[in-house]
């Protein structure tokens, strides 16, 4: 009877040793994307699902959520830190992908999303992963760039970046991890909100000609978001090697003269393209009347100078940078804008 008993004791101890595991592994296997509706916010989120991750991704309102396979959505609004701090609840990871829409009020809306995030991540005990930009960087930087590079911003969004950056490194001496991975321009399938997919091509339209923003001869850095979102989920899942905030830059496609790049949509649509300059008079004369202009405008220095990112300490860590071919990487990027067909090329701007 005794020894039943003891039996039946060490049954129940093991089972409860299970479960407290299972969920452990869960916990540690569970992200929170904030901005899954955008183009690193999804792309990560579906990286983290094929990793085996559990993703769950916050909204304002789930019934318009896209549908991502293996993606749970809840409601939530990333300006309310109660919202984020529920909706954290059990999360190892918190990817703050999420900006205003079409750049619209930085000043106001940024920095208090981000404090809803820190909040989430000290409750939690949750990793921050922030998707970083160039910006940091100011006209007259070094043309290549390593992640303790002086940040001169020449921008209001750049200082906002800085900003962002300094918050994290600052809540790290209290405790909240974080991680910040720099990368170039954004191009990818279904990615729309970038110069790729608004500035040299358009979705749909039928391919006449081909738009670029650079000066001629001026380097420019390149982010396929499937090769980011791996990298982002790589490092992440390195996580006892990373520091309590650490920074990597993310090569991507480095195109030396700008020429790369255009060359490569022409190999896409299987013709030579006309190409056109992006008109900057043009923006600079209906800035005053649309947001868009007015925020492109001032981001035109990362056009007229080369800003290059080292990923040495990248390449050092993980031993290699994922890197889709560019033909490749454009090609499946304008599939995924619906501006390519299987005979017929690409829709670009005419």
């Amino acid at each position: 009877m005794l020894f039943q008993h003891f039996r039946i004791l060490v049954e129940n101890r093991i089972m409860a040793t299970l479960t407290n595991t299972e969920v452990s592994m869960n916990t540690t296997k569970t992200a929170l994307v904030l901005g899954a509706t955008g183009g690193i916010g999804g792309a990560l989120a579906r990286e983290l699902v094929a990793r085996g991750w559990r993703v769950r991704a916050m909204i304002r309102r789930p019934a318009a959520a896209p549908a991502i396979d293996g993606v749970d959505w809840v409601g939530g609004d990333a300006m309310r830190r109660e919202d984020v701090v529920a909706a954290s609840a059990g999360a190892a990871l918190i990817v703050h992908a999420v900006n205003p829409a079409g750049y619209r009020n930085w000043e106001t809306l940024v920095l208090p999303m981000l404090e809803s995030t820190i909040a989430a991540a000290r409750a939690s005990g949750a990793r921050i992963l922030l998707p970083g930009t160039i910006y940091n960087y100011g006209s007259g930087s070094a043309p290549v760039l390593r992640e303790s590079s002086p940040q001169r911003p020449s921008s209001r969004k750049g200082a906002i970046r800085v900003r962002m950056e300094e918050m994290l490194r600052e809540a790290a001496a209290d405790g909240v991890r974080s991680l910040v991975v720099r990368a170039g321009d954004f191009f990818g399938p279904g990615a729309a909100n970038n110069w790729f997919a608004q500035g040299m091509v358009t979705p749909g339209r039928a391919l006449t000609a081909l738009v670029y923003p650079g000066s001629p001869g001026v380097g420019h850095g390149w982010a396929y978001l499937p090769d980011l979102a791996s990298t982002m989920a790589r490092l992440v899942e390195q996580g006892e090697r990373l520091g309590a905030f650490d920074v990597f830059h993310f090569r991507g496609h480095w195109d030396a003269d700008g020429t790369a790049m255009t060359a490569a949509i022409e190999r896409a649509a299987g013709r030579a393209l006309t190409m056109r300059r992006l008109p900057w008079f043009v923006l600079r004369l209906l800035a005053p009347f649309k947001v868009l202009f007015r925020e492109m405008l001032e981001m035109r220095y990362l056009w007229q100078e080369p800003f290059e990112l080292d990923n040495a300490k990248l390449l050092r860590f993980l031993g290699s940078e994922p890197h889709t071919p560019l033909d490749q990487a454009v090609r499946l990027t304008l599939e995924g804008l619906g501006c390519l067909e299987a005979e017929e090329g690409c829709a670009l701007p005419a």
